[in-house]
């Protein structure tokens, strides 16, 4: 059995007898964050400073920890400063997918040889944020995130301290209010402490100041638009819903059992995936020569299967340069790591290239200078909210002509009667869910409350139905399987350096498919390093395909595509202000 669909058929088993498993086992390594103190100041110039201080409790040997703090569009932050107690910090600091990225390393001793081991070591982080604080017309305003979601543990008590610029009519919410043990205000401070708070839970500030208390306020942002009714408005609607899904959540002791009966009988009747006369551990070999897209669409995007994603167009893009339609050239320094790359379309003839290849090149044309794209500029292009639109709109475009290619051996392939009974289930389970539980809310009879109950559950596990993967109650044919498990060792393979060392490719054409279609299953970075180790000089190679994934091409275009992501959907300045769970900072973090 597939190991993806047995944990859903696992989780769907125990939602169905209401059974929660509780495994604990002896674990040699460990650790807790016992409390974290967390200082806010917001200054009269809209700069906002942050102290941390985050205690631990290490079992076993750690190397240290580390910390996420996400930035929106036009934060930023510096000034960043880590020190510790109870051990020996040194901080590495790098900016990834939107956010910075601390690595604190902790030492046992000053020289800096021997790691921690069973101890307690306070972690003191102190950075300054800018463009956080927003100055409406009407309302100075901070929403800020003192705990975020992606923390791998849960912490055991904040205690928060936020210091205003000003003393009088500062109005300030906690939430949600059930993690807050006590809270007062002077004015000018408010302190508070919260119970221990989960892995994956949120507690928020939002704070309400006079536009008077600030001076020249060149670190905040500026919206030109009244604001404080809305952020009201929008924080009400938020605790409200939260309130609401919270009850329903509680309520799952008794739940309604028809759906996932029936979702159960859909994958024994239609999800299990028919035995095979293959059992290959790995392929070093391409198992088919579709092209990287199809195969991006087909094995990799297991959600919506046939549907390529942004992997697949780099790695057309990267079939393309391999095939000299695009070419590939770039501009800096000779003695520098960092160069511009430039994509050429001089070459392009479109009679040899399939409908998604043209669509492709009709995608990225319109920004090219000329017949020059240069995808260090990229980003800046795509930042603009028309082009941004205009790029969505041809790369959707993209997306629907590869379903198109793929879909004959999809057909062959793939039998998704299953999913299509568990989508029926789902909309039935929503539909039903919906009119239960609004007939519960509509009566003062005591067993309303039970179909609240009901009707909550249906609609989250109908919810929940639409995003399961189309081969979990769908199922691969005989040939179909094959051709999966077949790709799917090929990825097994590139991911593994020690397959590739044991049997490295005897050519730089091998190399290059290799990392076309890894980039097409999302492990290229294995195969280019692995390639390093294998090719001596490999950034020598006066060759698209590498001279594109040496200087960063994929990087570049990673950040411009979801530059247009962000600009072809723009909100205006207080719109989303004041909803639980929208504030700057957060994140998380974890040990290693």
């Amino acid at each position: 059995m597939d190991i993806n669909k047995g944990l859903v058929i696992i989780s769907i088993v125990l939602l169905l007898f209401l059974t929660v498993a509780s495994v604990s086992a002896d674990d040699d390594k460990s650790y807790t964050i016992d409390q974290a103190f967390i200082d806010l100041t917001v200054e009269s110039n809209g700069l906002l400073h942050v102290d941390e201080q985050l205690d631990y409790t290490f079992k076993g040997t750690y190397n240290g920890v580390y910390r996420d703090i996400p930035l929106k569009s036009g934060e930023s932050i510096e000034n960043i400063k880590v020190y510790a107690d109870g051990a020996y910090p040194v901080l590495q600091q790098s900016d990834e997918d939107g956010q910075k990225h601390l690595k604190i390393y902790l030492y046992a001793d000053a020289a800096h040889t021997k790691k921690i081991h069973d101890c307690s070591v306070s972690v003191f982080i102190s950075y300054d944020m800018k463009n956080v604080v927003t100055l409406f017309n009407d309302v100075g305003a901070l929403q800020y995130k003192i705990w975020g979601d992606q923390w791998d543990v849960g912490v055991g008590s904040i205690i928060t301290t936020i210091t205003l610029p000003g003393d009088k009519n500062n109005t300030y919410y906690l939430n949600p209010d059930e993690y807050t043990v006590n809270c007062n205000s002077n004015g000018r401070t408010i302190a508070a402490q919260t119970t221990d708070i989960p892995k994956g839970e949120i507690y928020e500030a939002l704070v309400l100041m006079p536009l008077s208390d600030f001076n020249d306020a060149s670190y905040a942002k500026h919206v030109n638009e009244n604001g404080k009714d809305n952020i009201i408005k929008n924080l009400n609607d938020s605790i409200d819903s939260r309130n609401f899904w919270n009850t329903a959540y509680l309520v799952f002791g008794l739940l309604s059992v028809l759906a996932p009966i029936g979702v159960l009988f859909t994958y024994i009747k239609f999800g299990r995936e028919p035995k095979v006369d293959y059992d290959g551990i790995y392929e070093r070999e391409l198992p088919s020569d579709d092209p990287p897209e199809v195969i991006n669409a087909l094995i990799d995007n297991r959600a919506s299967l046939g549907e390529p994603n942004m992997k697949g167009f780099q790695a057309s893009i990267m079939n393309l340069i391999d095939r000299k339609v695009l070419g590939l050239e770039t501009i800096g320094n000779p003695d520098s790591d960092t160069k511009e790359l430039l994509l050429d379309f001089s070459n392009v003839d479109n009679g040899y290239l399939s409908l998604s290849e043209k669509n492709l090149v009709n995608t990225l044309y319109p920004f090219a200078d000329g017949d020059i794209l240069n995808l260090s500029t990229l980003e800046d292009k795509l930042s603009s909210e028309r082009n941004a639109k205009s790029f969505q709109e041809d790369y959707k475009s993209w997306v629907k002509h590869v379903e198109k290619e793929t879909e004959g051996k999809k057909a062959e392939y793939f039998d998704d009667a299953g999913y299509s009974l568990s989508i029926l289930i789902a909309i039935a389970g929503l539909v039903f869910g919906v009119i239960i539980a609004v007939m519960g809310f509509s009566t003062e009879l005591g067993n309303g409350f039970i179909s609240i109950i009901g009707g909550g559950f249906l609609i989250v596990f109908s919810l929940m139905l639409f995003f399961v993967p189309n081969d979990i109650f769908g199922r691969w044919t005989k040939e179909g399987r094959i051709f999966y498990l077949k790709w799917s060792n090929f990825r097994k393979f590139l991911k593994d350096n020690s397959l590739i060392k044991e049997h490295p490719p005897e050519s730089i054409v091998v190399w290059k498919k290799y990392l076309i279609y890894g980039t097409a299953l999302g492990v290229s970075d294995n195969v280019f390093k692995a390639m390093k180790l294998h090719v001596p000089n490999v950034s020598d190679y006066d060759d698209g395909i590498f001279i594109y994934h040496y200087y960063g091409g994929y990087y570049l275009f990673a950040h411009a595509y979801d530059t247009s992501v962000s600009a072809a959907n723009p909100s205006s300045g207080s719109g989303g202000f004041g909803g639980f769970g929208g504030g700057s900072g957060g994140g998380g973090g974890g040990a290693f």
